[in-house]
């Protein structure tokens, strides 16, 4: 059940409502439509809620229904009495009706996660990123990862959609191979998706990270409102996902997002492309922990020591992540400018760890940074789905590349 791209077709969407068609052309995405409004609604919704808020007809939802329960996706979940007539039946979403991996390549640590249709976390482990190995060692360690993941699930092979892997750019989206990733040099020029698929016998999609965790959002958000947004990823490295209309955005290449040498402080540390206050290097974690004072130790116990100190105002620490709050929403209010979206997120394995600072400086800075253009109060926010978003984020992908009804896709052949 995977709605099919056309080169001609047509939108249809009012606000935040998608509504079905009749035709017989499109009845998968009618499908993937139904399921996509129940999967939004925990509570369950009847065939008469169903009706109204998609436009199809009562034979054509009765068909569309019938053939999700036949496949386990959903379930009946009870009677409501809702006015007179007689009681309605609830449908549900079955969360354990299909499953995805998620992987997570980045410069630290590998993150390795299952997911059920809900998006919920059901397994997760952790691999030390490996150095100095072959390219075919790394695929090994980490088909090994997911076979075992999948084993300690405890959920049928057969019921696994694949396996997402996010990591930085660049890549080859249409081969899935990734290039030369500056975070991650051992994976220079590795054929992920096909070496990774003959491994674990499963589908694999490739995608840049920032990607993955703007798709893992969206997939949480059940009210349907992350239409327009950006989500600011910040990890080893920081980048920005983008999404337009309810979809994400990746570009000609797939490799949209790159924010790293957007300049936020002219007097900012030197970066390698030449240039002063580029993003990247402005708020990297070895930056920080230096403008602080710190002298060598782990990067995530300095960063926690980071936050902890710059509880006092009087410490130097304060003034390291204020100045680091300010840079950051310098490059929310430069990218909004160009893109004009709604609602900005935040989150990545950094940001979780220095949000309890950060936060509150990058929103009253982005409400109030003199160049920004915008017309309407832009929401921050952090990201719902935590520190694992891009490893969550990627399996989503398997999800939303199968059951998300995404209104650009509404596609009839002509």
């Amino acid at each position: 059940m995977r709605p099919r791209d056309r080169a001609a077709g047509r939108r249809v969407r009012a606000g935040n409502m998608r509504t079905g068609s009749n035709l017989p052309a499109v009845g998968e995405y009618n499908q993937t439509l139904v399921l996509d409004l129940i999967r939004r609604s925990p509570e369950g919704l009847s065939r008469v809620e169903l009706s109204a808020r998609t436009g199809l007809s009562a034979q054509t939802l009765s068909n569309v229904t019938r053939r999700l329960a036949d496949d386990g996706l959903i379930i009946e979940a009870g009677k409501v009495i809702s006015g007179p007539g007689k009681p309605r039946t609830l449908l549900k979403l079955e969360p354990r009706s299909r499953f995805a991996v998620g992987v997570h390549l980045d410069p630290v640590v590998d993150t390795i996660v299952v997911v059920d249709m809900a998006g919920e976390v059901i397994a997760h482990d952790e691999i030390p990123g490996l150095r100095e190995v072959a390219p075919g060692a790394l695929v090994t360690a980490v088909a090994a990862a997911v076979d075992a993941i999948v084993d300690r699930a405890n959920v049928p092979r057969e019921l696994v959609l694949g396996v997402g892997v996010a990591a930085p750019g660049p890549f080859d989206a249409r081969g899935g191979r990734l290039l030369d990733p500056p975070l991650l040099p051992q994976w220079h020029n590795v054929n992920v998706r096909e070496d990774l698929g003959a491994a674990t016998g499963l589908p694999v999609i490739v995608e840049k990270d920032v990607t993955a965790a703007m798709v893992g959002e969206m997939w949480f958000d059940r009210s349907d409102v992350l239409s327009d947004a950006m989500f600011l990823y910040y990890g080893a490295g920081v980048g920005m996902g983008l999404a337009v209309a309810g979809a994400p955005v990746r570009g000609r290449t797939g490799n949209a997002g790159g924010i790293a040498h957007v300049v936020v402080d002219p007097e900012g540390p030197l970066c390698a492309c030449g240039s002063r206050g580029c993003l990247g290097v402005s708020i990297e974690p070895r930056v920080l922990i230096a403008e602080a004072g710190y002298v060598g130790g782990d990067p995530r116990s300095d960063l926690d020591r980071l936050v902890r100190d710059a509880r006092d105002p009087g410490h130097p620490a304060a003034g390291v992540l204020h100045r680091a709050g300010e840079r950051i929403a310098r490059a929310l209010v430069i990218t909004n400018n160009l893109l004009d979206v709604d609602e900005v997120v935040l989150g990545g394995p950094v940001w979780e760890r220095l949000a309890g600072v950060l936060a509150d400086v990058v929103a009253e800075r982005v409400a109030s940074d003199p160049a920004s253009t915008a017309t309407l109060p832009i929401i921050v926010r952090r990201s719902v789905v935590g520190v694992d978003v891009a490893a969550v984020g990627a399996a989503c992908l398997m999800l939303d590349g199968a059951f998300a009804a995404r209104p650009a896709r509404m596609m009839i052949a002509l």
